[in-house]
């Protein structure tokens, strides 16, 4: 390996750059040229590639989002768009590809892989869906961000006896909203992965407000509901004071954790080292503590498992009765 390139796809997560700046020190280090692509894949296909060095990444390790910017590319989905990637790589003369993203720049990492281009991925993605990994980076973050608005939200719905339902992200995954709303003592979590009537909802709220607690947080992933929906049936049911705040994008900004910064910068580091084995079509994670790597296929056809113990663990120190344990 002479020259390898470093792109980031897909949502951002804090933690790229930690990665981004890993990757192209200990690259350098090794006595290899480093280039970044910026826009992901979109930026590939259209040749943006920029030579990197010690100081190009200078200074980022403490910053959210990503220094290589990252985008979306419908093109590159196709076998044209391909194609013209493996052209701009090889007049480059790249000899290695490291991504940062979900499933969704996993695959094109695959493809690249596929027509002859050794690549790494490194699992960036706030959400924590990928299942081959205990944690993404940038999860960690997303869940102090979550859990300092939940803090704050406490206070202010302590003080008014209101209830206040928090939309945080994770569409077909409620890991963000389970450990968030088990470190923030939400009394209700509700995730894809656990179905909970309107009615089981209602009945908990009932019991609190019969023990004399008027006051709940409840953490919504946005895979199951909408919060300002959830909003209007518990205010017209109960006539309580209820308040929705929707944290959106927000999760995805901020300073990444002390924990992304470290995975950011192993992950970053272990893809150069695959690479420089000429090992390519893997991605790295991490389990049971011990980072790992395996092929990207094999990773992606691994199917997420929900801790149900955990989310049972979440309602009984909610002082709920209701378990879920599967």
């Amino acid at each position: 390996m002479k020259k390898i390139a470093v792109l980031t796809s897909g949502g951002d997560a804090p933690g790229m750059n930690a990665a981004i700046r890993a990757a192209v020190r200990y690259g350098i280090n090794e006595g290899m040229e480093v280039f970044g692509i910026e826009r992901g894949y979109a930026g590939l296909i259209e040749n943006v590639f920029l030579p990197m060095n010690m100081r190009t990444v200078s200074d980022i390790v403490q910053r959210g989002g990503t220094l290589l910017r990252t985008a979306r590319s419908a093109e590159f989905l196709t076998d044209e768009g391909q194609e013209l990637a493996v052209k701009f790589l090889h007049k480059r003369g790249i000899d290695g590809v490291i991504v940062i993203g979900g499933d969704g720049s996993f695959r094109g990492a695959e493809a690249l892989s596929k027509r002859g281009i050794p690549t790494v991925g490194i699992p960036g993605t706030i959400d924590n869906d990928l299942a081959y990994t205990d944690f993404t980076l940038g999860f960690d973050t997303a869940c102090n961000t979550v859990l300092d608005a939940i803090n704050k939200l406490r206070d202010t719905m302590s003080s008014h006896d209101r209830i206040c339902i928090i939309e945080v992200m994770g569409r077909g995954c409620g890991d963000i909203a389970l450990h968030a709303g088990l470190g923030g003592g939400a009394e209700i979590v509700l995730v894809p992965e656990v179905p909970m009537t309107y009615l089981e909802i209602l009945d908990r709220l009932n019991e609190d407000r019969s023990k004399g607690k008027f006051s709940s947080i409840i953490v919504v992933a946005e895979g199951v509901c909408k919060a300002e929906e959830l909003q209007r049936k518990i205010k017209d049911s109960l006539g309580a004071a209820v308040r929705a705040t929707v944290l959106g994008h927000l999760q995805r900004g901020g300073s990444p954790s002390a924990r992304d910064r470290y995975l950011g910068t192993c992950w970053g580091v272990q893809a150069v080292k695959l690479l420089k084995e000429g090992k390519g079509n893997r991605v790295v994670g991490i389990k049971d503590n011990r980072f790992i790597d395996m092929e990207i296929d094999k990773a992606m056809k691994m199917k997420k498992e929900f801790d149900y113990e955990l989310y049972d663990l979440a309602n009984v120190v909610s002082n709920s009765a209701i378990s879920y344990i599967h």
